[in-house]
């Protein structure tokens, strides 16, 4: 069994006890948070929402939240001397999908 939610703006694949990183949430380790937003539901057969399901929803609790690794983001004009480096850390959630309901 598998759901299809929608968080952050983006679509997750979650089965029960599947870990995810997810967009930063106000939620503190140890918290238990719900997902509304469910956009479909597999058990035997697919149910598709347009666009959520009402009446279905997922649990997680909160694992840990942390910043990802460094990615350098370089910018470069050639002839003209011009060169910047900046760095950037995508802050994240980390959540364990305890049910599908």
């Amino acid at each position: 069994m598998y759901a299809i939610i929608t968080t952050g703006g983006k679509q997750y694949k979650v089965s029960e006890g599947d870990i995810i990183k997810i967009e930063k949430l106000e939620a503190k380790e140890g918290d238990s948070i719900t997902f509304d937003k469910v956009n479909a539901i597999s058990n035997q057969s697919l149910e598709v929402g347009t666009p959520y399901l009402s009446g279905h929803s997922v649990s997680a609790t909160v694992v840990k939240c942390g910043r990802a690794k460094k990615v350098i983001v370089y910018r470069y004009k050639r002839k003209s001397g011009y060169h910047k480096k900046n760095g950037h850390r995508q802050p994240y959630t980390e959540v364990k999908i305890q049910k599908i309901a």
